[in-house]
């Protein structure tokens, strides 16, 4: 076998310098690919807004909103749990204990 001239690579150097080139180049296309999801997914919205159809009582804010099968519930400032149906009809409420008013 002769031997490299002066400044050429050996063949197998040549090979492991394609090599993790190669893998280099598929971690930052892997990365990128990574990162659009998590943008992609991140961006959209994550939770139901506060539901139009619902109507508070007067002076009363919702502090949290959550959504079940069927119906809402509205935390509100005042210390209670507001359960609604999907119509926006007031199904039942409940007084939270210790709440600060």
């Amino acid at each position: 076998m002769a031997a490299p001239e002066q400044g050429e690579m050996p063949v197998d150097l040549k090979w492991l310098k394609r090599l993790v080139t190669g893998l280099t180049l598929t971690m930052i296309a892997g990365i990128t690919v990574i990162a659009a999801l998590l943008i992609i997914r991140l961006s959209s919205a994550q939770s139901p807004g506060f539901p139009p159809e619902i109507t508070l009582p007067d002076g009363v804010e919702a502090r949290a909103v959550t959504a079940g099968q069927g119906w809402y519930g509205v935390v509100t400032n005042d210390g209670r749990f507001l359960v609604y149906n999907n119509s926006g009809t007031l199904r039942q409420e409940v007084q939270i204990r210790g709440a600060a008013e």
